[in-house]
């Protein structure tokens, strides 16, 4: 069974971009190019991971599809995808189980939701339903700390992922 994947974002560059080197690593993905779009898609099908850009038709468009996510009965692993990091503890509040800064490298990117996917399987399945509706969602103690270098140099696979509100492409090795 392939993984589905909701890809939610403004821009069909990084849309397609993303898509295509998802799909190509054996994820079945399903885009949405805003928020209202991903909120829809979220009640009509099921996913594995929803991946969704912060800012879109407007501030809060990205808030508000993980608020979604987290509210749909199939408990998807939930990822911010954005060009304007935010502190730690802003994207755990809003409900993301993880930030993803773009660009990004390929490889970095999936092996990132891979361990996001792993992860947050495990705790599905040490949580039957009835205990996820009933227990209020426990944070982990956040430090505040500037975003992560999240590249690697001297990787061959390239991918184009413009950053949002910049006419020039990046290019992130895969």
């Amino acid at each position: 069974m392939k993984r589905r994947i909701l890809l939610v974002d403004d821009e069909v560059a990084v849309l397609l971009t993303l898509k295509a080197v998802l799909e190509i690593n054996g994820f079945e993905v399903d885009t949405a190019a805003s928020g209202r779009e991903g909120k829809l898609k979220l009640r009509s099908h099921e996913y594995h991971m929803v991946i969704s850009d912060m800012r879109m038709e407007n501030e809060q468009a990205g808030a508000e599809v993980i608020a979604a996510a987290r509210t749909a009965p199939y408990q998807p692993a939930v990822a911010l995808l954005t060009a304007f990091p935010v502190a730690e503890e802003d994207w755990q509040e809003m409900g993301a189980d993880r930030m993803l800064v773009k660009p990004m490298h390929t490889r970095l990117l999936l092996e990132q939701i891979d361990r996001l996917m792993e992860s947050h399987s495990r705790k599905a399945q040490n949580v039957t339903p009835t205990d996820a509706a009933s227990k209020p969602v426990a944070k982990k103690a956040v430090k505040k700390s500037a975003p992560k270098k999240l590249a690697k140099a001297g990787t061959p696979k390239k991918a184009i992922i413009p950053k949002k509100g910049s006419s020039k492409k990046r290019v992130a090795r895969a």
